[in-house]
């Protein structure tokens, strides 16, 4: 079973590699052939499942070895494979959704005339991702982290005609590198301290490693996370990343690039349990992502963007889940596959709304889509229920573990952190009613275009209801088959491990307050877009209201910050270049000029002036001469 592992990323390499190379003549099957090479990554990820399922828990480890990649004196870097319990759920969820995705997209790009490029990048992306997670080293991990940067930029600026999309492309990969950097330099310091860069070496000698470099290290893989999973301060790519193709959408904040991050730190969970102070960090950083993309998905008017902010904000649950440590760890991995269910649902469910409203994204004119595309209706209205909690649906059981052990974490900190998680739980069934009310309830606000063609709703075909569906099937039954039993915790914790903590309060209470705070959001909600028309043109609104349309103003600081900030220190740079450097450069070149200009009248070419200087000389020596006979 070892030796099918490479087959998990060789196929989509494959089909990568055919389908940008292959030229036109792949045109017309271009995209049947990246879809059926997903759909092997996935059937091979599910022999391999079943083969795990059949080992003990402890023993639920394969590896494989392809060849020694830098084998240098004092340096080993491998290109091998480890698959556990929680490599194995990612690679599920990530060829299991990234197939559907591919057959989603078969019918939404099917009049785009670079089809067969976008299917290549798709696999390109799949590879990448599932290199990343299956690697048994941070350094070949870096190589699939990498690729995964690559392959979105390729995807995000897809539309490269559209100058906003090709923005959008270049933002996403700058601010990447950002937080590349940071993996980059955690590698350093790994290898400086460890002497390999391999996860059991790495994370099994933590017991023995200052407390000091563990945490300079998780530092470094915390600033790596927030830019792959697009948390503060590096989260401001996300929403523009809403130009690409709705696929891309649905497979960067579904189920690949914006979990890389996660998994990251769940993965390296030795090196952040014995850094108490980096993992409080990343506690942080979860808690105030989760209330920053909450709040933004409440003003955006874009479906997509709104859905982004919804991205940024559950993905700020799943990093509190990991920075509590072995108490979170599970819940963080188990929400981010239901999340994977019902995000890429509601995405694809976008998708299919735009593609019966003429590309519309402004949601204030949509309205009674319900009767149009009954369909979408339904499987859109169930990643809803799930994602704002409703019970019995996925995001009820995961989501409400992540409050469990936020409370559990204890004392003031647990407090702190169970608040804010309960409170993003309210905010984000006000959002997600907001989008379910203004774009399938109440009277239609479509209106025609500039060219005077009016939309005309209408139901997607099959080859992107169907993947609709089937996530529609994960987003209400996931969950519960997940927490039967325990069954999801029993599977990772002999990798993640777990602690139960010290809950103030019980799972009862927190499950109370939950729907307390659920009803609360979602009769705002309905009081404010479903009880009042909906207007065409968005009122001014109030400050908060205004700066959440604005990201909070995040691209506005970074402007007066660092692009300003850049100016400045570039213009400083460039004065003390041309004052200080190039004055001491070009002071000296003057200075010898000028003493050579001068010597050089000496040199004349005239016997005469060279006898008067020799006399002079010989009259100056002997005068010297006679004065020393003479003292």
């Amino acid at each position: 079973m070892e030796n099918l592992i490479a087959l998990l990323v060789a196929a989509p390499l494959l089909g990568a590699a055919v389908l940008l190379c292959g030229g036109r003549a792949l045109d017309r099957v271009g995209h049947l052939l990246g879809t059926l090479l997903a759909a092997v990554s996935f059937v091979i990820a599910v022999v391999l499942f079943s083969d795990l399922l059949g080992k003990g828990p402890e023993d639920r480890t394969l590896s494989q070895h392809l060849f020694s990649w830098i084998p240098v004196e004092g340096f080993q870097a491998d290109v091998a494979f480890h698959l556990d319990q929680l490599s194995m759920t990612f690679v599920l969820l990530i060829s299991g959704v990234g197939t559907l995705i591919h057959i989603y997209s078969i019918g939404y790009m099917e009049h785009d005339e670079r089809r067969r490029r976008f299917f290549g990048y798709l696999n390109l992306f799949l590879a990448a991702m599932l290199l990343l997670v299956l690697a048994d080293n941070y350094l070949l991990l870096y190589v699939g982290w990498e690729g995964v940067g690559l392959a979105s930029y390729l995807l995000i600026g897809f539309w490269q005609h559209k100058p906003s999309a090709a923005t959008a492309a270049k933002k996403a990969f700058l601010v990447n590198r950002v937080g590349d950097m940071g993996l980059s330099i955690a590698i350093m310091l790994m290898f400086t301290t460890f002497g390999t860069f391999a996860f059991g070496p790495v994370l099994g000698a933590t017991g023995d490693t200052s407390e000091g470099k563990l945490t300079a290290i998780g530092l470094m893989l915390l600033l790596a996370a927030c830019g792959k999973s697009a948390q503060v301060p590096l989260q401001s790519w996300l929403g523009d990343a809403m130009e690409g193709p709705t696929p891309v959408s649905a497979l960067i904040h579904a189920a690949t690039m914006v979990t890389a991050g996660v998994y990251l730190i769940v993965r390296s969970g030795a090196i952040f349990n014995a850094a108490p102070d980096a993992q409080l960090v990343v506690t942080i950083v979860g808690a105030v992502t989760l209330l920053f993309g909450a709040i933004v998905g409440c003003a955006k008017d874009d479906i997509k963007k709104a859905l982004a902010g919804s991205t940024m904000s559950q993905i700020g649950y799943m990093i509190l889940a990991a920075g509590l440590g072995p108490i979170g760890y599970v819940f963080a991995i188990m929400h981010l596959v239901t999340h994977g269910f019902f995000k890429a649902g509601l995405f694809l469910g976008a998708g299919s709304v735009m593609h019966g409203m003429n590309d519309e994204v402004d949601m204030r004119k949509y309205g009674a889509l319900r009767k149009y595309m009954p369909v979408t209706f339904v499987t859109f209205g169930l990643g809803y229920l799930a994602i704002i909690g409703f019970p019995g649906l996925s995001g009820f059981f995961s989501k409400d573990k992540i409050i469990e052990a936020a409370f559990a974490k204890g004392g003031t900190e647990g407090w702190i952190l169970g608040g804010v998680a309960l409170l993003g739980a309210a905010i984000t069934a006000f959002y997600m009613t907001r989008v379910m009310i203004m774009t399938f309830f109440g009277e239609k606000r479509w209106q025609p275009d500039e060219d005077g063609n009016e939309p005309h709703p209408h139901e997607s075909p099959s080859s992107m209801t169907i993947p609709m569906i089937v996530l529609a099937v994960g987003s209400v039954f996931a969950g519960g088959f997940f927490s039967i039993g325990d069954r999801f915790l029993h599977w990772l914790e002999p990798v993640t491990g777990h602690d139960h903590g010290h809950a103030p309060i019980s799972a009862g209470v927190v499950t109370g307050a939950t729907m307390v705070c659920l009803v609360i959001g979602v009769g705002l909600a309905w009081l404010q877009y479903g009880r009042r028309e909906v207007p065409v043109v968005a009122p001014r609104g109030s400050l908060l209201t205004r700066a959440a349309r604005r990201d909070l103003l995040q691209d506005d600081f970074n402007h007066v910050v660092l692009v300003r900030g850049g100016e400045h220190l570039t213009r400083s740079l460039v004065y003390v270049d041309h004052t200080l450097v190039d004055g001491v450069v070009n002071g000296t070149a003057a200075s010898v000029g000028g003493l050579s200009g001068r010597l050089r009248k000496l040199q004349n070419g005239y016997v005469r002036s060279y006898a008067v200087s020799m006399f002079g000389g010989a009259a100056v020596i002997a005068a010297v001469t006679l004065l020393m006979r003479a003292v």
